[in-house]
């Protein structure tokens, strides 16, 4: 970077040095600024040509310097005569003005180091352009060194130096005398250009003087097409010698290109009619010119017709012809600036409709190659007077032309301005065709647009157009169609349902629609039923989804916060029992370490355990997953303490049926004050085979013996008529007291305990599996039942039928002979009529376990 900074320091440097050192003290700088050095020309090359500006104006020129240190090797007087003879060139020239001459700006000065002049601003000397880089700076320029002459520059270029020659010969009767490349300036816009007038010479009548004879070898060079003509202009004979007129006239400047050029060197002779002829037929012309000649020598001229309004629709379409091969940069810089006053022209109005269409049909390229700014500005402004235009014929053009170029057009300039002069001209318009292309218009440009746009103003304004011709409404079926299908927009199916549909259903059925019409309409509206049945159906089975999930949810939570408040409740039970029970505890300390293992216990029992956490867990997610399914309530379970191994139940229901067969005893008589007092269990081998070991188990029918009954016994008031409990013979009893028998015949007692041992408290067996053992259960009968049924009825339901196995010696534990005859054999008992039902007060301790297992058993 260092390398490269120092490097243009020094150029820079330099350039400056020769600049100071060549126009030093020259009266020329107090009006112009000398720039850059670009050429070299004159005899010898011995000018260095500048670029300059005049202060003033700031309008570009070039400075030709004659730098005198290059003739110091000379003697004086030849100095003298130098610096003489190239006084008298400037002189000359300055005296002289055609078009094929070169124009002075500012006269010769001189100082003691410099002689200088200003000119038009000058690209190279023809010298130069043919590689001739003497007194040129170095490096060589590359548009120099690059620059390349094309056949149709080369003609025309002799061709502008006879006409220059033509001049000075029949009008001046002057000789330049040294017609050379070094003499010959290419100005800005190519034209060439004669200087050096060192050695002109003044004569009444040129053709007339002689010039030496030369060879035929020196014509080898010399084009064959033009080595005739170059022969006789080199005749001994003044009068054999064409004039510089009758040379332009040869076939060899007969070309489209050369005449081209030559006929806009003369624009400014000819009328509008002719410009305007010529103008129309440039089209042809231009794709077979180099574009370096068209851009320097015809687009200038092309331009400077723009202040003629008539001329106008005639010029821009070779000017906009012209853009196309144009680069951007190019375009900005030489176009643009000309096209600033034509895009406001609005008069004369014919020729302001003609400028309107042309623009239109190349708008593409303006909003290509045109700013952002200047588009905004000066292009769009323009758009939209084409779409207010009276014309229906720009209206047309403008609105097909829109689509082309919409992507171009910035999006507010489109929803603010163009989109609402677009709805204009579609309703306020009487042509139907104008009102079509304005749909079509609309729709092709709904890419380009926003679907909020389209969906709150767009469709809307479809609604508020009058027209019901068919074409009229295929466009407005379209933009809906459009709108419907496309992957950016889409339409909702709140505006389906709500606006759309209404809108189109009654359109389809309009009179003026064919066939092929109504079918479209019909087909666009079944695929907008099918698409909003779609979405809410979806919509719809997401809902409740998502509520099912969220009822799901709920119900874990509830769960959770149950569990909790459980808990919650147990700990502070348990806290709140500890502080009441801490007198009580110090006085029975085993009794309360009890009830407290057991509230501990309690709370175990109460609160989850982690299986059951992760179970609860996996019962949400389950509830999650199978979304469709009515979720599951999970179960909570409690620890339950570790249970004694399942006993058999035959052996509880021997146990059972030996504790009832000691209730009653076959006796002779029985003593009025014998009382129930403690029963030992006893096994009975009833329907079973295996005899029972009592000391396997301390469970018995739940009327254990430290539950005995008080000596007051079980007393109930009985009719004296009756015989229960007692035979034939016994007169009746008024009070019954049941007791422990002495002998138990037909039975034999197996392994009985002593009565005074004490038996081990257990909660009362589950009856109900002797109702599994027995068959099916047989429904229970209420007391109001009963009291409704006879008395053999009702015990018929528990009396097995005669010669059942197993039968023979009792039924349910009851002795046969227990008083002659079976209590269950009974006719008739009163008994259990219902006002017999009522007890009397009882001395027996009451049970509720010997209780329900008498429940159980009896019904």
């Amino acid at each position: 970077m260092e390398s490269m900074l120092n490097k243009l320091k020094s150029t820079v440097t330099k350039v400056t040095a020769d600049v100071t050192s060549a126009v030093m003290g020259n009266p020329v700088t107090r009006e112009f600024d000398v720039g850059r050095h670009i050429a070299s020309g004159g005899n010898g090359l011995a000018w260095k040509i500048f670029n300059g500006t005049k202060k003033s104006t700031k309008q570009e020129v070039a400075v030709f310097v004659f730098d005198k240190k290059l003739i110091d090797k000379y003697q004086k007087f030849e100095k003298d005569q130098i610096i003489d003879s190239l006084k008298r060139g400037v002189q000359q020239l300055t005296r002289l003005r055609h078009p094929r001459l070169l124009t002075v700006q500012h006269p010769l000065e001189e100082s003691r180091d410099c002689l200088a002049f200003c000119t038009e601003p000058v690209f190279a000397s023809l010298a130069n352009v043919l590689g001739n880089w003497e007194n040129l700076p170095s490096p060589v320029s590359p548009d120099i060194k690059d620059y390349n002459l094309y056949d149709v520059e080369t003609k025309y270029g002799l061709l502008q130096v006879s006409e220059g020659l033509s001049f000075l010969h029949s009008s001046v009767k002057m000789v330049h005398g040294n017609i050379t490349p070094e003499n010959i300036i290419l100005n800005k816009s190519g034209a060439w250009k004669i200087m050096g007038f060192d050695f002109c010479v003044s004569s009444s009548n040129p053709s007339e003087q002689e010039l030496s004879r030369l060879g035929s070898s020196s014509l080898s060079n010399i084009p064959e097409e033009v080595r005739e003509h170059v022969k006789l202009l080199l005749n001994v004979t003044p009068t054999v010698r064409p004039d510089a007129d009758q040379m332009t006239k040869i076939p060899f400047f007969d070309d489209v290109g050369a005449v081209t050029l030559q006929y806009f060197d003369t624009l400014f002779q000819r009328d509008n009619l002719q410009k305007s002829q010529f103008f129309k037929g440039l089209p042809k012309v231009l794709p077979k010119l180099p574009k370096r000649v068209i851009v320097q020598r015809i687009l200038p001229c092309l331009t400077s017709e723009f202040v003629n309004p008539d001329m106008v629709p005639f010029v821009l379409p070779n000017v906009l012809l012209i853009a196309e091969e144009c680069t951007k940069e190019e375009y900005v810089k030489l176009i643009l600036p000309e096209l600033g006053p034509v895009f406001k022209q609005q008069e004369p109005i014919q020729a302001s409709n003609m400028i309107l269409l042309i623009f239109l049909q190349k708008m593409d390229l303006l909003l290509t190659k045109t700013p952002p700014d200047e588009i905004k500005n000066s292009v769009l402004p323009m758009v939209y007077r084409a779409l207010e235009a009276p014309s229906i014929q720009i209206q047309e053009l403008c609105l097909n032309i829109i689509p082309t170029f919409a992507n171009l057009i910035d999006y507010p300039s489109m929803k603010n301005a163009l989109i609402p002069r677009i709805k204009n001209a579609c309703l306020q318009t009487s042509s139907l065709a104008v009102r079509v292309n304005s749909l079509v218009c609309l729709g092709k440009i709904l890419e380009y647009l926003d679907k909020w746009f389209v969906l709150d103003d767009i469709l809307p304004f479809l609604q508020q157009i009058p027209s019901k011709e068919p074409a009229v409404l295929m466009g407005i079926l379209g933009i809906y169609k459009c709108t419907f299908t496309h992957k950016k927009l889409g339409i909702t199916k709140e505006q389906l349902a709500g606006k759309v549909l209404p809108h189109l259903i009654p359109l389809s059925i309009e009179n003026n629609l064919n066939l092929n019409q109504f079918n479209s309409f019909i087909s666009v509206i079944k695929e907008m039923l099918n698409r909003l049945e779609s979405e809410h159906k979806t919509k719809l089975e997401q809902l409740q989804i998502m509520q099912e999930q969220q009822k799901s949810l709920d119900i874990g939570n509830q769960m959770n916060a149950s569990e909790e408040t459980k808990v919650t409740n147990v700990g502070s039970q348990h806290i709140d029992k500890v502080f009441n029970n801490i007198g009580a505890d110090f006085l029975t300390g085993g009794e309360s370490e009890n009830k407290e293992d057991g509230l501990q216990n309690k709370h175990k029992r109460a609160s989850l355990t982690l299986e059951e956490k992760q179970k609860l867990a996996k019962e949400q997610e389950q509830a999650q997953k199978l979304k469709s399914q009515q979720p599951l309530k999970p179960q909570v379970h409690t620890p339950v303490a570790p249970v004694k191994q399942t006993k058999d139940l035959t052996d509880t229901l021997m146990d059972n049926m030996s504790s009832l067969t000691s209730l009653s005893v076959s006796t002779p008589k029985i003593s009025a004050s014998s009382t129930f007092t403690s029963v030992p269990s006893m096994g009975v081998g009833m329907m079973f085979s295996t005899p029972i070991d009592n000391t396997k188990r301390n469970l018995t029918n739940g009327l254990n013996a430290n539950m005995g009954f008080q000596t007051s016994g079980f007393n109930m008031p009985v009719n004296t008529n009756q015989n229960l409990f007692s035979s034939p013979s016994t007169p009746g009893v008024t009070k019954m007291t049941l007791g422990t028998p002495s002998t138990l015949p037909n039975f034999s007692a197996v392994s009985v305990p002593p009565a005074g041992a004490k038996q081990t408290q257990q909660r009362p067996t589950d009856m109900s599996a002797l109702n599994n053992l027995f068959g099916p259960q047989k429904p229970k009968v209420s007391m109001n039942q009963l009291s409704q049924q006879k008395p053999n009825q009702w015990l018929n339901q528990f009396v097995p039928p005669q010669g059942s196995p197993g039968m023979g010696s009792s039924v349910m534990g009851t002795p046969m002979n227990m008083m002659g005859q079976s209590a269950f054999g009974m006719q008739a008992n009163p008994f259990f009529s219902p006002q017999n039902f009522a007890q009397p007060p009882t001395t027996m301790t009451n049970s509720s376990s010997a209780s329900n297992d008498l429940k159980d058993l009896f019904g």
